[in-house]
């Protein structure tokens, strides 16, 4: 049996321990773990979790990577059109990890209704749109059905429809110029509302009417396998950048592509931001567990400093002794963890499943409640880091064993 740690079980197990001078302290340094723990658990998932939503909701209005044609200005709105007759279309074959590709067209327009009026983009979509990214926004009536024959159904954001007083049911006017001639009498096209989305994005809210795209067709005089652009969905968001220049290099020279994270740089650099805020959090929570266990470890070592004398008088190494407190710390540090770990995943997991916890102002995050995404390995590398780090803090403090002398140590009281 390993001596160190036969003296540490001896010493934790041991009834003096619960009215020791030490306890209280070292009860204090465990509630220290265990606080910096949750404290570092909410940082990572809260982080994470807005970072995660914020990304969904741009790559639901604009997918994570845009195809179109070259000649098409940098405006949200289609001019150039684009055949559908494309090698990546409707499956990108040769690239892997991207999920889906849809085709789009948008218009530029204006709602007037018999009070006020609205500009508006209208998004030309069809039966291969994917609307499962959509369904949790969607907050009135249902989604609009365009497998079929062409139809006035659309979904129009809260947003729009509280300004221009509509609501699930009702029918309006939308006006387009025409892009060759913005002088001639503009195309009308009356629409009913079947469902009201809201994203808490008032930049996609304000703008985006989803319509059937053959409706853009008609208006631009396209033809059937002619559509605005295409986006794509990937698999996993880390990989954006290499699948945007995979898809650039391998679509024909006529086309470009371009990413959210180019096209909506301010949104995204703010979110990165998230990084250094837990990074700096889990900075201060590590500094502070670690303080506390070095003043845990130095009470233990003033407690038994005649048990130290003894151990030298025997013979024992002074690294011997050393681990005997080091082992002992972590013992002290797995209890933090522990409870740490079992409150705030605890606390995670009811935020997760009943966002009690909402943003004072919901607009500034674009969502309403705090949302929250940690996954096993984070979990596992955070406690890891932890034990690891508040152990290295604890090797400079127990080196004080070295200088106490067997014999004056003996007679200490």
């Amino acid at each position: 049996m390993n001596l160190e740690f036969f003296i540490t079980k001896r010493l934790i197990k041991g009834k003096e321990n619960k009215s020791s001078i030490s306890a209280p302290i070292i009860k204090i340094a465990i509630v220290a773990i265990a606080l910096s723990v949750i404290m570092m658990l909410f940082a990572i998932a809260t982080g994470d979790g807005l970072k995660e939503k914020v990304r969904e909701k741009v790559a639901a209005f604009n997918g994570h990577i845009q195809i179109f044609n070259y000649d098409n200005n940098t405006s949200d709105v289609s001019v150039v059109p684009v055949s559908i007759n494309q090698e990546f279309y409707p499956e990108f074959k040769n690239i892997d990890g991207i999920t889906h590709v849809q085709a789009i067209a948008n218009k530029g327009g204006i709602i007037i209704t018999d009070d006020t009026f609205e500009g508006i983009i209208a998004k030309g979509v069809g039966k291969d749109y994917n609307w499962d990214v959509f369904k949790e926004y969607v907050v009135a009536g249902r989604l609009p059905n365009y497998n079929d024959k062409l139809n006035e159904e659309v979904l129009v954001s809260s947003l729009i429809a509280n300004k221009l007083q509509l609501k699930v049911g009702d029918t309006f006017s939308t006006f387009f110029l025409k892009d060759n001639n913005p002088s001639q009498t503009p195309n009308r096209r009356n629409f009913t509302i079947v469902g009201l989305y809201d994203s808490g994005f008032e930049e996609f809210d304000g703008t985006y009417v989803f319509v059937d795209i053959r409706h853009i067709q008609r208006i631009n005089k396209w033809s059937k396998d002619q559509v605005g652009s295409f986006e794509v969905f990937l698999n996993s968001f880390d990989a954006i950048d290499q699948k945007s220049k995979e898809i650039y290099g391998t679509t024909v020279s006529t086309l470009d592509s371009s990413n959210i994270k180019d096209k909506y740089r301010s949104i995204f650099e703010w979110i990165g931001l998230f990084d250094f805020n837990v990074a700096l959090i889990i900075g201060i929570m590590i500094i502070v567990g670690g303080i506390n266990m070095i003043t845990a470890l130095l009470v233990l070592i003033l407690e038994r400093t005649q048990m130290i004398g003894i151990l030298k008088a025997l013979g024992a190494a002074n690294w011997s002794v050393r681990k005997v407190f080091l082992y002992n710390a972590v013992y002290l540090i797995a209890i933090g963890l522990f409870w740490g770990n079992l409150i705030g995943l605890g606390l995670l997991w009811l935020q997760n499943k009943f966002k009690f916890l909402t943003f004072a102002d919901p607009k500034e995050y674009y969502i309403e409640y705090i949302p929250v995404h940690i996954d096993t390995v984070t979990v596992l590398i955070l406690n890891i880091g932890v034990m690891l780090l508040c152990l290295l803090m604890l090797l400079l403090p127990s080196y004080i064993i070295t200088r106490i002398s067997p014999v004056k140590s003996i007679k200490f009281e």
